[in-house]
């Protein structure tokens, strides 16, 4: 288990990111048109997974904004922008931004994400959410980079999380 920050107040996550050179865990995630994605559905494309509480607040909104801009400018890279949101809202979000360079992704449904990439909130006042994360993947699915932000107020580390794909 991890411990990280909420405006100053301690939560307690799932477990441990999975850990660099290892392969990412299997996924199955609801897209914005309820149809479900799993990992095996971005096999031989670089995975950027921008994971975060919810689309509807500021950091959140913003981390989105960040990626769908500098993800035009990378190669072979799709960016999965990963919340427990219904698809809905995250639809209605990149439709009234206008972003095209992000794929949402909600795990809503099976919640299963969260625990099999021990980032999930188990207590605090977002319990139950997805923590602020950024896992790097190669074209082979397996962990180039990682980021737990300690607070979860801050944006993450972007330079970072992107200098990997360089």
């Amino acid at each position: 288990m991890s411990q990280i920050t909420f405006r100053g107040n301690r939560v307690t996550t799932y477990g441990d990111l999975p850990a660099k050179d290892e392969r990412a865990p299997h996924f199955e995630l609801v897209k914005t048109d309820l149809s479900t994605a799993t990992l095996n559905d971005f096999r031989g494309k670089r995975v950027v997974m921008n994971i975060f509480p919810s689309i509807d607040t500021g950091v959140c909104a913003t981390s989105v904004r960040n990626f769908n801009q500098r993800a035009s400018d990378l190669k072979n890279t799709v960016v999965l922008c990963i919340s427990r949101d219904l698809p809905f809202a995250q639809k209605r979000f990149v439709n009234d931004e206008g972003l095209e360079n992000v794929v949402n992704l909600s795990d809503f449904r099976e919640r299963n994400f969260g625990k099999d990439y021990g980032l999930e909130m188990l207590d605090g006042p977002l319990e139950g959410l997805l923590s602020r994360v950024v896992i790097v993947l190669d074209e082979n699915g397996n962990v180039i980079h990682s980021q737990q932000v300690a607070d979860i107020a801050e944006e993450p580390d972007y330079l970072a999380a992107l200098k990997t794909l360089l």
